[in-house]
């Protein structure tokens, strides 16, 4: 699959973000949402065929996306984006033109362990991606309001916590969400990118 964007960071490297391939992305992504670290991506009990069936039918739809994010050409995170009006969060907030919901979920650190600026890095080139190469005005997270280390690795980004909200339950054919405790938090543009 082809490249949707190229981002390089000196003294760091080339990341890139492609559309995730269900089947022959599967079984990464498996391996990163059952880890126990994944544990609010809430698909930690799947096996590796409902993982791509979950993204087979994601991709499918006009309104969210998946993406596979490499950093010089090693599988790095999972990047979903959506339109938040399509979405169980647009019924909690005042949804904007130009806003864009994200999903991250970063892969687990290598055999060297964490790195200082890595997953800075990383999240830069995702913003950079979301907000400048889709042309967008604002993001919105929602991590679970339980998940504190997303919720203040989003603030250290640039995010401005919002309200925290309860996401209501989807339950239609080929999705069910459970409800969900939320906590909101936007980033603009303007402040991410000034200028």
């Amino acid at each position: 699959m082809s490249d949707l964007y190229e981002h390089h960071i000196d003294g760091y490297g080339t990341v890139r973000v492609r559309p995730l391939d269900p089947a022959a992305d599967a079984t990464v992504v498996h391996a990163w949402v059952r880890a126990e670290r994944a544990a609010f991506w809430g698909m930690t009990g799947l096996t590796r065929d409902q993982v791509a069936e979950t993204y087979a039918h994601m991709a499918t739809l006009d309104t969210h996306h998946a993406r596979l994010v490499t950093k010089d050409g090693t599988p790095a995170a999972l990047l979903q984006t959506y339109e938040p009006a399509a979405d169980r969060v647009g019924e909690c907030y005042d949804v904007r033109p130009g806003d864009l919901g994200v999903h991250v979920l970063l892969a687990p650190a290598g055999p060297a362990g964490p790195r200082p600026g890595w997953t800075t890095a990383l999240l830069t080139a995702m913003t950079a991606y979301a907000l400048l190469g889709l042309d967008r005005r604002r993001l919105v997270v929602d991590p679970d309001v339980r998940n504190t280390k997303a919720i203040d690795r989003f603030e250290r980004q640039g995010f401005v916590r919002g309200p925290a909200v309860v996401l209501p339950e989807v339950d239609v054919p080929d999705v069910h969400l459970p409800e969900k405790h939320a906590q909101l938090a936007f980033l603009e543009r303007a402040v991410a990118f000034p200028g």
